[in-house]
């Protein structure tokens, strides 16, 4: 059951996001695909927030748990993500927050996505093999989302 709730939640929590942008006129295309790049960082933030709240002790380190949200992180590191990013999408666009600095900078994008693959699995190996290990992968990931966040993805301030 727990499955369920949470790609309920998930789906949920996309829909509200993207209820703007298709009630917008942007270029179907481009909706579509800031729709999938969303979803896909929703997925993201669900895994790293609960890998993050056993790794601050908000809730209770279980090594299955964790393992499964690792194992997600990963396997989404690794999606062909081409598609997401077109060319328009950038934060010109209601609903975007990507910065016109990713078309610019692309193999630089493309060595932080590397990263993220490493760190996301570094943190696979780690997050079941108890609580100090998951923490220790911590920083790896969170660094390896923020560095393309920090560059190419447009403040919440």
């Amino acid at each position: 059951m727990k499955p369920l709730a949470t790609a309920l939640t998930v789906l949920s929590l996309t829909g509200l996001g993207t209820t703007a942008l298709a009630d917008s006129h942007v270029d179907p295309a481009i909706a579509g695909a800031m729709k999938a790049r969303q979803a896909h960082m929703q997925l993201y933030a669900h895994n790293i927030g609960v890998l993050g709240g056993m790794a601050r002790e908000r809730i209770p380190y279980d090594a299955e748990e964790a393992s499964a949200a690792a194992s997600n992180i990963a396997a989404l590191s690794k999606l062909d993500q081409s598609t997401y990013w077109p060319e328009g999408s950038d934060n010109s666009v209601e609903g975007s927050k990507a910065l016109p600095a990713i078309w610019e900078n692309l193999d630089d994008v493309m060595s932080k996505s590397e990263d993220l693959v490493m760190a996301a699995g570094a943190m696979e190996d780690a997050a079941g093999q108890g609580l100090g290990a998951l923490k220790g992968a911590m920083g790896g990931l969170g660094g390896a989302c923020g560095a393309c966040h920090e560059d190419y993805r447009e403040s919440d301030d």
